[in-house]
């Protein structure tokens, strides 16, 4: 059987999801036989081209070059899986979506007339189609490979649709907003991470975006009980995905 393409194509990104990719040098040889990376120019300088089996997408779109180019990856690519806050959900430039991106331009740069950027950072299915998204900042390298090997054996990737709590009760973290009145996004968040933050006696900070149907209004209104006021509530929510639909309007959408 010939072996399927890979490729992983960079936006608007630190690197950190692509080198959770780099970091699974032991997982990927269980599917090695059966993938060619063809397109990976953070490990290689070779670059076979498409079309592609499957392709990685990390980062998000903030340029009008990268609009056109996400273009021209979608039509090279059979199935499109995208990986990281940037990519699903904007990352933590989504920021600047809500203010207006010239006032961040004319402080950063000596000559922000050279700077060519959109006024909003925006995920990639924004713009394209796309046939799985890998929340995370950065990613889980055991879902990654999961995600791979789902597509190259044309099966639904099995990933974690419940919270943060769940991952918290199978490690037996005890519950930091019960026991320490600690701000907690833990309820409302995507599991991946194993609960680090909660079991280093930490509130969640939503790492990997909003959980399958998340109650934001209750999680506000509690930590609203311990203390926490509006603007730290909105700043809360408002961190790595923050353009997450869940998550921005729960942070007061402007």
């Amino acid at each position: 059987m010939p072996k399927k393409k890979l490729g992983v194509f960079k936006f608007a990104s630190c690197d950190g999801c692509q080198l959770s990719l780099l970091d699974c040098e032991d997982e990927l040889l269980a599917v090695a036989g059966a993938l060619h990376v063809a397109n990976f120019l953070e490990a290689s300088r070779e670059v076979v081209k498409g079309p592609y089996d499957l392709a990685l997408v990390e980062g998000s779109i903030t340029t009008p070059h990268d609009e056109e180019r996400i273009h021209k990856v979608r039509r090279q690519s059979k199935f499109m899986v995208t990986i990281g806050a940037c990519a699903t959900a904007g990352g933590i430039q989504a920021l600047r979506n809500f203010a207006n991106v010239k006032d961040y331009t004319s402080i950063v740069y000596a000559r922000p007339d050279y700077i060519s950027t959109l006024s909003k950072s925006t995920p990639i299915s924004g713009h394209v189609p796309v046939d799985f998204e890998l929340r995370g900042c950065p990613i889980s390298k055991t879902q990654l490979v999961e995600v791979v090997s789902a597509f190259l054996f044309g099966r639904k990737p099995n990933t974690p649709p419940h919270s943060v709590c769940v991952e918290c009760k199978k490690r037996e973290t005890v519950c930091v907003m019960v026991a320490r009145d600690t701000p907690c996004l833990g309820p409302v968040t995507q599991a991946g991470c194993g609960a680090i933050c909660p079991a280093y006696h930490r509130g969640c900070y939503g790492c990997f975006g909003p959980a399958e149907s998340p109650n934001t209004g209750s999680i506000s209104a509690r930590w609203k009980e311990m203390g926490v006021d509006d603007a730290g509530v909105s700043r809360a929510f408002h961190g790595f995905n923050a353009w997450a639909e869940p998550f921005r309007k729960a942070g007061g959408e402007r």
